[in-house]
C-alpha cells in the first residue's frame, strides 16, 4: 500500500530488517508510537489473518487522522477534495503568481486549529494537507502547541485526495483500537505473548535534527528511560519487544543490560536538506 501520509523517522525502508525479528506467532500487536504504522501495514499486507492491533500516538491530530481514515472516510475525502480545489484554484502550473496564491491558502489553513475531537474530519484533513503541502512533510509545533512548518517546495505539485490509498488504509485499520495517550498507559493491557514494537522519537544529533517536537511536550531523556523500563518490565512478562532508536553511545548505555542490539543503516527520507537523506546508523533492540 502506498504511503498516506509522510512521517519523520518512517519505517518502510527498514521494513525486510525489522521483520526478520516479528515473531512468526504472537498474540496481540501493540504501536505505542504508531507515527505512519509502517510496521502493521506491513503486517497486513504479508497476510496476518485475524490480528488484533491497537495503535497508539501522542499528537492528537495525527491521531484523528487514523479515526477519520479508519471510520469517517467519505467525510474526511470531502474536505480533502475542498483543500485541492482551494489550492489549486488559479491551476496547476507554477507560477509567481499560483505560488502566491498557494502559499496564501496553505499559511490560512496551518492558522486555522480544529479542535481533533470534535471536529474530527476537518482536522484530520487539515493534518494530511498540511502534511502534503508543508515543508518535506514535517510535522513540527512550537511550545505552545501550534504547527509551524513552512509551506513546501516541489518540482511536482502533490496530491492531496488520494481517494485509492486512503480508502485501502480505511480497510487494513477496520477493528484496529486507536488511542491518544502516554506511551505506558497505551500499553499497560499488554499481556504474555503480544508483540509491541516501539519506535520512539529519536535522541537528535543535534539540535537542529530534533523531531521530537511533533508534540507541544517533546520527548526527553527522562522518557527515553521509562521507555527503557517498560520494555524490560514488559519482556519480563513474556512480552516480545522490538525497539528503533539512534545508533548513539546514550541509546547503547541504556540498553546494554538486558537486551540485545544490532546496527543498521537506515534512509532518512525527511531532512530540510536532500543530501542528508542518505543512510544513517539506527539500532534494532530486544
Amino acid at each position: 500500500m502506498s504511503v498516506w501520509f509522510k512521517a519523520a523517522g518512517g519505517k518502510r525502508g527498514l521494513l525486510p530488517e525489522i521483520d526478520k525479528h516479528i515473531p512468526a506467532k504472537f498474540g496481540r500487536y501493540f504501536e505505542p508510537f504508531c507515527g505512519g504504522a509502517a510496521v502493521y501495514f506491513h503486517l497486513v499486507e504479508t497476510g496476518r489473518s485475524g490480528l488484533v492491533a491497537h495503535l497508539n500516538d501522542a499528537n492528537p491530530h495525527m491521531m484523528a487522522a487514523y479515526a477519520a481514515v479508519q471510520n469517517r472516510l467519505p467525510e474526511l475525502l470531502r474536505h480533502l477534495r475542498a483543500h485541492e480545489a482551494h489550492y489549486y484554484s488559479g491551476g496547476r502550473d507554477v507560477t509567481d503568481r499560483t505560488k502566491k496564491r498557494r502559499e496564501a491558502y496553505y499559511y490560512g489553513v496551518r492558522s486555522a486549529d480544529p479542535d481533533p475531537v470534535k471536529k474530527q474530519a476537518e482536522a484530520a484533513a487539515r493534518f494530511l494537507f498540511l502534511n502534503r503541502a508543508g515543508f518535506n512533510g514535517l510535522y513540527r509545533v512550537n511550545k505552545s502547541g501550534k504547527f509551524n512548518v513552512p509551506h513546501g517546495k516541489w518540482k511536482t505539485p502533490p496530491t492531496f485526495c488520494d481517494e485509492g490509498t486512503l480508502t485501502a488504509a480505511s480497510r487494513a485499520l477496520l477493528g484496529v483500537t486507536l488511542t491518544c495517550e502516554d506511551f505506558v498507559k497505551a500499553l499497560k493491557h499488554v499481556r504474555r505473548g503480544d508483540f509491541v514494537y516501539a519506535d520512539p522519537p529519536y535522541i537528535p544529533v543535534s539540535a537542529t535534527a530534533d523531531f521530537t517536537t511533533y508534540t507541544a511536550d517533546g520527548f526527553s531523556g527522562e522518557d527515553q528511560i521509562r521507555l527503557r523500563d517498560e520494555a524490560l518490565r514488559l519482556k519480563k512478562l513474556g512480552v516480545r519487544v522490538l525497539l528503533s532508536n539512534r545508533d548513539h553511545p546514550i541509546v547503547r548505555k541504556l540498553y546494554a543490560r538486558g537486551f540485545e542490539m544490532r546496527r543498521i543503516e537506515a534512509r532518512r527520507y525527511i531532512n530540510s536538506r536532500s543530501d542528508r537523506r542518505g543512510p544513517a546508523g539506527e539500532v534494532l533492540i530486544w
